[in-house]
């Protein structure tokens, strides 16, 4: 892909993975004749959206269903969990017809709130949480502390192993995201990266070195990520007890 990427349109058909005569012609054609870098916007700026209130609301829920007692509060895990089984397609007319009932169709708050619930990033953080010595919140609680000093001085510090393998995990999920983008928001300018390959796609068929330079691009913040963030996921791995 990032080969081609840099091939010229009679090259990119030809055998052989170093390209004869680099050229950056296809990524200037990307930004110059196709939206592209609005397309990257809308992408960044839901995937950080979301990514950022599904941490602040998930961590929450999870620390009250991890460290606090009240009824039921084994039920509703019970049945945020069961959420893992329901696969988007399943719900997507009934998610559809929500959202056009409260006005949210080709907006960025149709992107961004149904995609902030997710059952596994509560259900990790309540198994990481439950990890944590109750000692820490006894002290804590005895010098006069609350549930939120506890919370925000206690329990997020020692979370952000996890919370930024989360972080990864929802802003990439976001940023891959294609079934519900394309669902929801049927204006260009709202459209995110993967809408926009699609479409990309079908426009330009038989000019495979402008898909490859445009997924070769696309793909540029996911390799990012991971490079940057890759010792707090190993670290996360370890401290959440999977092998």
């Amino acid at each position: 892909m990032v080969s081609s990427a840099f091939k010229t349109g009679t090259e990119v058909y030809q055998v052989g993975i170093v390209p004869a005569a680099p050229t950056l012609d296809n990524f200037e054609y990307v930004f110059t004749q196709v939206p592209f870098a609005r397309y990257m916007f809308n992408s960044f700026f839901v995937s950080a959206t979301v990514t950022i209130v599904a941490l602040f609301f998930h961590s929450m829920a999870a620390y009250a269903l991890a460290r606090l007692r009240f009824p039921g509060r084994e039920l509703i895990f019970t049945l945020i969990f069961a959420t893992l089984l329901v696969s988007l397609p399943v719900i997507l007319v009934p998610l559809f017809v929500l959202v056009r009932a409260m006005g949210m169709l080709d907006s960025y708050a149709g992107l961004i709130i149904p995609a902030i619930f997710n059952a596994f990033g509560i259900f990790l953080l309540r198994q990481f949480y439950l990890g944590i010595p109750g000692e820490l919140e006894e002290a804590a609680i005895l010098d006069g502390a609350g549930y939120w000093r506890v919370y925000t001085n206690i329990i997020l510090p020692l979370s952000r192993p996890i919370l930024a393998a989360l972080a990864v995990f929802f802003f990439l999920a976001n940023w891959n995201s294609f079934l519900w983008p394309l669902t929801v928001a049927t204006n260009p300018d709202l459209r995110v990266v993967q809408v926009g390959i699609a479409s990309f796609q079908q426009q330009y068929a038989s000019a495979q070195n402008y898909i490859m330079a445009a997924s070769t691009v696309v793909a540029m913040p996911t390799m990012l990520l991971f490079f940057i963030f890759q010792r707090q996921l190993v670290e996360s791995i370890k401290t959440s007890g999977f092998k």
